[in-house]
């Protein structure tokens, strides 16, 4: 998958539109990233300017705080590389695979919460921290 991490924060101005799937469900399956994703009950599904997906109830409440009404901005830092190579990994709602230049994205540093984002949404909306 990738080398060296690097610390990444969101640029200001990049408020995601989110709604928790707070109803009596057993949540569903869908298609993105090349995989099956699974949302869960209690998940959040998430429309981030180009892209709508689901995230995991635990992440979202770690790493994202309310601006307003329905909106939310992801406040915690990411751990980031690009990959060399295409490929996949597996993601807290299923598997996504990348291309070679996609970013391999981690809420965490030990690479446990990873997802994939393109190359130009991903410059579009993070910058690097150190």
């Amino acid at each position: 998958d990738t080398r060296e991490l690097r610390q990444y924060k969101k640029k200001p101005g990049n408020d995601v539109v989110a709604v928790r799937l707070n109803l009596d469900t057993e949540g569903f399956s869908y298609e993105k990233w090349g995989g099956t994703q699974r949302c869960k009950p209690g998940d959040w599904i998430v429309c981030n300017n180009r892209e709508t997906y689901t995230v995991d109830a635990e992440t979202f409440a770690k790493t994202y705080e309310k601006t307003g009404p329905g909106t939310f901005i992801k406040t915690t830092p990411v751990w980031a590389g690009r990959a060399s190579d295409a490929g996949s990994i597996r993601t807290k709602e299923g598997s996504s695979r990348y291309q070679k230049g996609d970013y391999i994205v981690y809420n965490d540093a030990d690479r446990r919460d990873g997802y994939v984002v393109s190359a130009k949404l991903f410059e579009d909306m993070y910058q690097l921290v150190k």
